[in-house]
């Protein structure tokens, strides 16, 4: 599953807080940092971002002091350093969404016998708190920690048709509709047009329009007051897809999110934990 998002896209439309414009320039180094599987040189990290080199330089002087960036050998090069891995850990450990979905995403994945995920919104992506893989010998690609676009995954789409309109629209507007395949959604038009669809069904797809060769199914989670804060996934290989996608895959995971959402009602500090 791919997750190569433009550093713009991890932002929320550079409108932050007043008075934090240094600290949104680490945000977005860290995070372009992030969204790439390979190190990345200060050169790379200027273009993607607009910065100054200067400037890239001195953030990434400064993050690296601090272990949240370390640099590989001789090279030049950076990518995550070891204090992330702990702070993320404290986090996946502490997460309460992810608490109560465990049973019903380990449900999930024993019936369908495909990987699941689970995601949460940020900014104009989102980002995978869970996944569980399949038993199958073909792993996917996608990790804990990825964020994804909104526009062309099933947990994407399926956040934002679960959305009011009215805060769909802003995001809408927003998304820089990035191809990642030929297949991807490329305009605001097609999307809101796909989000009808997703809205009057309850689910939504990803034909082969974030990952070739990957299919997948999502369907929002709802908090206690019927909020989305979440999306679930069902990814499978295009070869191996089951005919019949309403009994294999779209039945079992509308009633992992409907078991979710019930978790929630039950506990509601859990859905923001």
């Amino acid at each position: 599953m791919s997750s190569a998002t433009p550093a713009s896209a991890s932002n929320t439309a550079d409108n932050g807080v007043a008075g934090t414009a240094a600290f949104s320039k680490f945000m977005r180094v860290l995070q372009w940092v992030a969204d790439n599987p390979e190190p990345v040189g200060i050169a790379e990290i200027a273009k993607a971002t607009g910065f100054p080199r200067p400037t890239v330089h001195r953030i990434v002087a400064a993050l690296t002091a601090e272990r949240l960036l370390v640099e590989i050998g001789a090279t030049r090069s950076w990518t995550l350093g070891h204090r992330l891995v702990q702070l993320a850990s404290r986090s996946w450990s502490r997460s309460g969404l992810r608490t109560a979905a465990r049973d019903a995403l380990r449900a999930l994945r024993d019936e369908t016998g495909e990987t699941v995920h689970l995601a949460v919104p940020s900014g104009l992506c989102m980002v995978y708190i869970e996944k569980l893989e399949s038993p199958s010998a073909v792993q996917m690609a996608s990790r804990i920690g990825t964020s994804v676009c909104l526009h062309s995954t099933a947990v994407g789409k399926a956040y934002l048709a679960a959305l009011a309109p009215d805060a769909a629209e802003p995001l809408l507007g927003q998304i820089g509709y990035e191809r990642q395949t030929p297949q991807t959604i490329a305009d605001a038009h097609a999307l809101r047009k796909q989000l009808l669809d997703v809205r009057a069904c309850g689910w939504s797809t990803d034909a082969q329009e974030n990952e070739q060769d990957i299919h997948c199914f999502g369907a929002a989670v709802r908090d206690a007051g019927g909020r989305p804060v979440a999306a679930v996934s069902v990814s499978t290989l295009a070869f191996r897809q089951k005919p019949d996608i309403q009994a294999s895959y779209v039945a079992p995971l509308l009633r992992a999110c409907a078991a979710i959402g019930q978790r929630l009602a039950e506990n509601p500090n859990l859905a923001y934990a």
